[in-house]
């Protein structure tokens, strides 16, 4: 394993961290649908990671880390449009998203090359 593809990993397990406290925040209502929609995502993305570690053929694997990426990305806006979490902790768990975003885009040219 590259020292890039641990960060990613490190990266996301931090990302899920912080986004459990801001899924706390969810009304109970939502705690069933909507959040526990947005940890599946997440924990499907950290999965399809680790996958991507171990594989010797990672193209079609970072492919459907993208897919899931742009899933949560989703599922985490709508969260934030429908009030249930506040902007600050919406902006900041959108720059941890973008910021693994960056780094599979990092991963994707350096498998390219």
């Amino acid at each position: 394993m590259k020292r890039e593809d641990l960060m990613i990993l490190q990266k996301t397990y931090d990302m899920i961290e912080y986004a459990y406290l801001c899924l706390k925040q969810y009304p109970k209502s939502e705690r069933h649908t909507l959040a526990a929609e947005t940890k599946k995502s997440m924990y499907e993305l950290l999965k399809l990671i680790i996958r991507a570690n171990k594989r010797y053929y990672k193209k079609t694997t970072l492919q459907d880390i993208d897919v899931e990426l742009e899933n949560l990305r989703y599922l985490v806006r709508l969260g934030n449009s429908l009030g249930f979490m506040p902007f600050k902790k919406y902006e900041h768990l959108s720059r941890k998203i973008n910021e693994v975003g960056r780094m599979l885009g990092g991963w994707f040219k350096s498998i390219s090359e």
